[in-house]
């Protein structure tokens, strides 16, 4: 939403200030709801955060029904208001719940390598070849934000398979990350390559 306020700034010269403003109510926001997360939920420092933050949630609003009340106000701002008002719902989800974030730029990172990748990894054109790479992405994904060593943990796996008959183990739940214990998730997230069986040690 942010850089729909930054094209009208850009592309309107004479609309640049007023697509200032809105951006400034946007930094706001990130910095308000960054004062809200560093407090207990429910404590005294948090409430009162949270209702700062409320308060610059109705102010933008405020301002946005006014404008869009405006029948003079120009397409190109009326378009951008439009869309946030579209979103609002959505935008605003974080301000009742602290655990979602206020947008989706750790996603997009998260998902950076595939994307930028996703021309080479076409492989041979099948169907399960694409069905395999996406699988794979989810097990690496996962692995990083478990901060999880991904060549420990795939050696440790195949390792399993490999002692089962080249079978996927019967307790594929256990190899989960947040069913693991302390122990085995201080070993996984080890820097140092896995002992496998034909290391000289």
């Amino acid at each position: 939403m942010r850089r729909n306020f930054v094209r009208v700034g850009k592309g309107y010269p004479q609309h640049k200030s007023w697509a200032l403003g809105w951006l400034a109510r946007i930094r706001e926001l990130y910095h308000l709801n960054r004062e809200r997360l560093l407090h207990t939920v429910g404590s005294p420092e948090y409430l009162a955060a949270n209702n700062k933050l409320r308060e610059q949630i109705a102010l933008m609003a405020t301002a946005l029904a006014s404008e869009l009340s405006d029948e003079k106000l120009h397409s190109a701002r009326r378009k951008v208001l439009t869309s946030l008002k579209e979103h609002w719902s959505g935008l605003t989800l974080f301000v009742d719940d602290p655990c979602i974030p206020m947008d989706n730029n750790r996603a997009e990172r998260l998902i950076r390598n595939p994307a930028v990748g996703r021309k080479n990894y076409y492989g041979s054109g099948a169907e399960w070849s694409g069905r395999l790479a996406m699988m794979m992405f989810l097990i690496f994904a996962t692995l990083i934000l478990w901060k999880i060593n991904p060549l420990r943990w795939l050696t440790w796996y195949f390792n399993a398979v490999a002692a089962n008959a080249g079978k996927a183990p019967a307790n594929c739940e256990s190899f989960l990350p947040w069913n693991l214990s302390e122990l085995q998730l201080a070993e996984l997230r080890s820097s140092q390559p896995p002992v496998t069986s034909n290391d000289s040690s």
